[in-house]
């Protein structure tokens, strides 16, 4: 018991696991979104070790509140990477008027696409996965894909075939405004 406010104060064991979760749950979607703003993975690592690192002393009130933990992580994320593209030193010139603002197109939405895509893919069987891969985030032919993956052609066509229409079941079934 905290004897200055009245209550109890969390053990270091459940603090703790509190962070981990806070990690598993949301440092690959961190680690998308400042890459994605970034476009340098080692700087967005950065980022994502700097924000959970300040999300730490507040991993209790994080979880005990109503709001989007994410969204809180997204934001403190997004807030380091405009300080640090603000900064005079990565930039290697003085701030002057002109230049105090940056904007910053928000990607959260292609960021949110990206991790729900892979979420997706996850769910197939790996034999699907390769083949979507190779196909569509490759950009390899049918021909091509059968080669790399040492089956036919028609064993690659099937695949995506099966793959796609496990995707679209599993996009639809989530939101009933895509069953157009």
């Amino acid at each position: 018991m905290n004897t200055i406010t009245g209550t109890e104060t969390a053990s270091p064991a459940h603090h703790r696991q509190l962070l981990d979760d806070l990690v598993s749950d949301h440092m690959t979607a961190l680690l998308a979104y400042a890459e994605k703003l970034l476009s340098d993975r080692h700087t967005a690592q950065d980022i994502v070790q700097e924000t959970l690192l300040r999300a730490w002393p507040h991993t209790e009130r994080l979880y005990s509140t109503e709001g989007s933990v994410r969204g809180w992580l997204l934001t403190v994320a997004r807030n380091l990477i405009v300080d640090r593209m603000r900064s005079a030193c990565v930039r290697r010139e003085s701030v002057g008027i002109d230049n105090r603002d940056v904007v910053l197109p928000d990607h959260c939405e292609s960021v949110l696409v990206s991790v729900e895509t892979t979420s997706l893919l996850r769910q197939l069987s790996q034999d699907h996965r390769e083949v979507l891969v190779h196909t569509y985030l490759c950009g390899r032919t049918i021909k091509e894909t059968a080669h790399i993956l040492r089956i036919p052609a028609g064993t690659v066509k099937s695949r995506q075939h099966y793959a796609l229409n496990a995707l679209r079941a599993r996009v639809a079934s989530r939101d009933p405004a895509t069953m157009n």
